[in-house]
């Protein structure tokens, strides 16, 4: 039985986490870790902190769905006392990006701005398809729930980087995510990336393109988050048979 530990035990996807983690066969609560206390009861046996050194010895995996200085605690915390994480945070800054590249020296870790299959399987179609219509122009758009704190979502920047690297392009420089006012025509390269929020939408993401007489329009939506809470246990169970690495969610699919 794989002992799992859910960082971030009161966010919306970490009740998902608890309750799903029980319903699989194969995993149990082992420690539950949150700044404040939780709302909820927690499994029998599991364990319940606020000491991020604590959570990781009571577990023999975590998984992460929080905010970046959350996840960065972590993830220093984790270099002390090495454990396969899945990680779902997204808005991550480069420091921390450095730090997961860092950690993953020494443990297991799978970062994902999307834990589900199907946005899994667009990326590798959305770096196809840009590639093979080379003269379409590209828009992402993106739609979350009024409450999402992170604008492009995670999962548009990850498809953006995708279509860039299928046209091998660097997309910090080619990204635009804000029109307003006389803007001027679309260059080429651009690659617009926007985000949409409001009422409870779990997330969709379409990736758009757009030539003269024609147009193609990639979608993935999820419906429920327990799309990225089931996705995050299957890779979690998938982790902790691998060496220490970075990996990514393409990785525990073998897409």
């Amino acid at each position: 039985m794989l002992r799992v530990g859910v960082y971030g035990a009161r966010g919306r996807v970490g009740r998902l986490l608890v309750k799903n983690i029980v319903e699989d066969p194969d995993t149990e609560v082992a420690a539950l870790c949150e700044r404040e206390s939780i709302d909820y009861h927690a499994p029998e046996g599991s364990m319940v902190t606020n000491d991020v050194k604590l959570f990781l010895d009571g577990c023999d995996t975590a998984i992460d769905f929080t905010t970046p200085d959350a996840t960065e605690a972590l993830l220093k915390a984790a270099m002390q006392r090495p454990k396969p994480l899945v990680i779902g945070t997204t808005g991550l800054n480069r420091l921390q990006l450095a730090l997961l590249e860092e950690a993953s020296g020494i443990m297991p870790i799978l970062y994902a701005t999307n834990m589900s299959a199907g946005i899994a399987l667009l990326r590798k179609l959305v770096e196809m398809t840009a590639q093979k219509l080379a003269d379409f122009d590209i828009e992402i758009v993106e739609q979350h729930h009024r409450y999402k704190k992170d604008a492009p979502s995670g999962t548009a920047l990850t498809l953006a980087e995708y279509a860039a690297k299928g046209r091998g392009l660097d997309l910090d420089k080619v990204r635009v995510s804000c029109r307003d006012g006389i803007t001027g025509g679309r260059i080429k390269d651009e690659i617009g990336v926007m985000a949409l929020r409001g009422g409870d939408i779990v997330g969709r993401h379409t990736v758009g393109f757009y030539n003269d007489g024609e147009f193609l329009e990639l979608n993935h939506t999820a419906t429920s988050r327990e799309t990225f809470s089931k996705g995050a246990i299957r890779a979690c169970k998938w982790l902790v048979g691998q060496p220490a690495g970075l990996y990514d969610i393409s990785d525990c699919l073998g897409l």
